[in-house]
């Protein structure tokens, strides 16, 4: 009788491990790339955004990962950044040269979430972000998001991670709905990732290098996916991430309205959470909505 109880408890026992893996491995994955995130870099509604709204969104039952550039200016002792030698040591060809692709990881303070640093010498290692000393974009500033989204991408599937949902931040993230729904469409982990794209008021003056569709397609992706980039400026960039994302937040008041009237004429649907109440909620359902394939315009 005894044996047949310790029997009976054991499957229980199994049962309840196997209900609390699937409920795991069923929540919902979002992962967040970012241009800037608090408190590795200077408070700006983008950086600012991309580390209230993981938190909540950790916090309300979902999974996240967090990637963003490892810019020279970011402190290392002060914040604690390690590298993670499983992760380090590829190579990523950008315009059919090499570069060495180093991830490190931190934790933000207080709220036990992990950020993955995308590093690299001659990309990420100047202590700037994207100006030199005289407020001029760098000229290779092309490559770096290209590095930027690839070293990303790559990275996720070396986590043998699959997120539902991927959300960018800030204009330096622009490349990565692109990548996503044309490079790695076939690829098991993005295959049905939904991308949304947050719109902010981050604009830059000039354009980035010309050739950039040209460096881009060097991986296989079409020109006639990248029309928008011919003439490379902030707007154009912008409009080249709406193009290939299935939602997009109005961030902050002050966006191009032009962006907003290109959403409206590809059908895209917009978040607007700055005239939300709670705009950590808003943005929480938009998620699941985007999931569920659903259309409309949210005010």
């Amino acid at each position: 009788m005894f044996g047949k109880s310790v029997e009976i408890l054991l499957l229980s026992l199994q049962a309840l491990k196997a209900t609390i893996n699937y409920s795991m491995s069923n929540k919902t994955k979002i992962l967040y790339v970012s241009q800037e995130i608090l408190p590795f870099t200077t408070e700006t509604p983008t950086a600012q955004q991309s580390r209230s709204l993981p938190q909540a969104v950790h916090e309300g039952g979902k999974e996240t990962r967090i990637f963003m550039p490892r810019y020279g200016k970011i402190n290392e002792r002060r914040h604690q950044l390690h590298e993670v030698i499983r992760l380090s040591g590829m190579n990523l060809i950008i315009d059919d040269t090499d570069h060495p692709l180093i991830i490190k990881v931190a934790s933000i303070p207080q709220i036990r979430l992990q950020v993955y640093f995308i590093d690299n010498q001659e990309f990420f290692h100047r202590k700037a972000f994207f100006h030199d000393e005289d407020m001029n974009m760098f000229p290779d500033n092309d490559m770096r998001m290209i590095f930027f989204t690839k070293g990303v991408l790559e990275t996720v599937k070396k986590l043998g991670w699959s997120p539902d949902v991927i959300h960018c931040h800030g204009w330096f993230t622009s490349l990565m709905p692109l990548y996503v729904k044309q490079l790695y469409k076939r690829d098991p982990h993005f295959a049905d990732s939904k991308v949304v794209t947050s719109v902010y008021a981050d604009t830059f003056e000039g354009k980035l290098d010309s050739k950039i569709a040209q460096k881009i397609s060097f991986d296989g992706i079409g020109m006639d996916q990248m029309e928008h980039i011919k003439n490379p400026t902030y707007e154009n960039l912008t409009k080249l991430a709406l193009q290939h994302s299935d939602g997009a937040i109005m961030a902050e008041q002050g966006t191009l309205p032009s962006l907003e009237t290109y959403c409206n004429s590809i059908d895209l649907p917009v978040l607007k959470p700055f005239n939300e109440l709670d705009q950590l909620s808003a943005t929480d359902e938009f998620y699941d909505s985007v999931v569920l394939g659903k259309t409309e315009l949210v005010d």
